[in-house]
């Protein structure tokens, strides 16, 4: 039987206080998040990369902690660190000449960070590699790229569901799909950003997906609704809400399917998550 998980991207906003938090002074966040929503993406290890020679990866008391804070039926979704996914160094000026990035789909530091994050096994749900927008002069291709995660795919651990999810928008394609469904990897629809609508992607190639599939409610200006909102993410201030009734049927559609849902809901989208999910629910219901 398939079954819908949806949660936020992050939890650790103080402003949720009097939407998913209590007023008290001191609070453990993700254990009271756990008490309304059943799944988190952690985003916040995704950021790992800072100049050739220094990675950071989570720590491991900071992993155990999170898994006691939650019921055993969690799930937690993860942004790989980009220390894997990144194809080049971040440049802090477009003029300055691009740094290959020595981890780029290390085997090693791949293994490195599933074994810091194993305590969490039992509640692992997709773990997902964010590939940025890869223009030509860091990836000559869509050919190139899936040339080199086929190679990357062949080691990757048993046991954990891998996504991907992908931010050139020409690479979603017939090719593309054949790949992740041969490879067993999911996808990630990802609603906003410079991507096509995932309504139309998911009507085309729906039927190579198979088991779950990772709905990202992403929002399409980051900056914009963050300077809007002031950090305070305790009210909708871009509202999507004829789209929302098409992820609703989309979501809809796959769990007829018998496949399971991840909808994974960022404060950027319309500028409250929780305030969202609560809309979302009561479309269910309708």
């Amino acid at each position: 039987m398939s079954q819908l998980r949806i949660g936020t991207c992050g939890w650790k906003h103080d402003s949720w206080r009097g939407i998913v938090y209590s007023q008290e002074p001191k609070i453990n966040y993700l254990k009271e998040y756990s008490k309304h929503f059943n799944t988190v993406e952690i985003d916040q290890w995704f950021r790992s990369l800072h100049g050739i020679n220094k990675v950071t990866l989570p720590k491991q008391d900071v992993v155990k902690e999170y898994r006691i804070s939650v019921p055993n039926d969690f799930k937690f979704t993860i942004k790989i660190p980009n220390s894997i996914s990144l194809t080049h160094i971040y440049k802090p000026e477009k003029s300055e000449t691009l740094i290959p990035n020595p981890h780029f789909l290390s085997h090693d530091l791949l293994s490195e960070f599933i074994n810091i994050i194993k305590p969490m096994k039992d509640n692992l749900g997709p773990l997902i590699f964010q590939f940025e927008y890869m223009s030509k002069d860091k990836m000559k291709s869509q050919f190139e790229f899936q040339g080199l995660m086929r190679e990357f795919i062949k080691q990757l651990p048993e046991g954990f569901d891998f996504s991907i999810e992908i931010r050139n928008a020409d690479y979603l394609n017939e090719d593309y799909f054949r790949f992740i469904r041969e490879h067993k990897l999911g996808h990630v629809f990802m609603q906003g950003y410079f991507m096509p609508p995932i309504f139309d992607i998911y009507k085309r190639y729906k039927d190579y997906i198979k088991d779950y599939a990772v709905i990202l409610l992403h929002g399409s200006d980051r900056h914009g609704i963050e300077n809007r909102s002031g950090g305070e993410w305790n009210k909708i201030l871009d509202p999507k809400d004829e789209e929302l009734e098409q992820v609703v049927i989309m979501v809809a559609e796959l769990m007829e399917r018998n496949l399971d849902v991840y909808l994974n809901v960022n404060n950027h989208y319309e500028g409250s998550a929780p305030l969202t999910i609560q809309k979302i629910k009561k479309l269910f219901t309708v």
